[in-house]
């Protein structure tokens, strides 16, 4: 059996709104393995750590590329790209040592299928994918500067005005991103691009504890969050 080790992760924020990501996280890789027939020697997690981190810089992740470099293993598991790197570069980068030293990246669910690097498809999906998280990151960006200016120009003050994805800064005149808002969008944005239906996608972030602006997801806010993403 080829032998695995699996990465989960997730960042303050996340924890404080979603507590059983982790859990969701390790049940997700330990069925994953199981099906694919992969031994899976150890589930490494990095709890509270920033997604901004190089893996080589998070406890977990430095255990992670040790196996990999003492080929302990032939395969890495996590849920989705954005559990294990920062950026395409960073995890095209690392990646191509790993296909170098024979360790396929498999990741659970990226818009609803699974992604092995083993092949030279995998490969190309991983590539499209990173590259499609790049551009997300900087659409974010970009909306977060359209917010900003329409804020100034409104002279909104209250924080139920700001948009999902942000939050009123502490001047109570700047918008800030709020991070597990916005993992929530990208998210969201993910798995329309995936195919799902957008009550899917509400029932889905309520099975997996993203925290909604209420009590629950909806279709309609799903389709909310879709529009002001587009």
């Amino acid at each position: 059996m080829v032998s695995a080790v699996a990465y989960v992760r997730v960042s303050t924020e996340e924890q404080a709104v979603a507590g059983v990501s982790l859990e969701a996280q390790v049940a997700a890789v330990r069925a994953y393995a199981l099906l694919r027939g992969l031994d899976l020697v150890d589930v490494v997690v990095d709890a509270g750590v920033s997604a901004g981190k190089p893996l080589a810089d998070r406890a977990g992740g430095a255990v992670v590329l040790d196996l990999v470099k003492r080929r302990k293993v032939q395969a890495v598991i996590a849920v989705k790209l954005d559990r294990v790197f920062r950026n395409a570069g960073d995890c095209l980068t690392v990646t191509e040592g790993w296909d170098r030293a024979g360790v396929a990246l498999h990741l659970v669910d990226m818009g609803g299928q699974a992604i092995d690097t083993s092949s030279a498809m995998g490969r190309f999906f991983l590539t499209v994918m990173a590259g499609a998280a790049e551009m997300e990151r900087n659409l974010i960006r970009d909306r977060t500067t359209t917010a900003l200016a329409h804020k100034r120009a409104t002279g909104r003050r209250t924080s139920k005005d700001a948009p999902f994805g942000w939050s009123i800064g502490a001047d109570g005149d700047t918008l800030e991103l709020h991070p597990a808002e916005q993992t929530a969008i990208a998210l969201i944005v993910e798995l329309r691009a995936g195919g799902m239906s957008t009550r899917a996608i509400a029932a889905h972030l309520d099975g997996a504890g993203v925290q909604p602006r209420g009590t629950r997801w909806h279709k309609t806010t799903v389709e909310r969050v879709l529009a002001l993403a587009a």
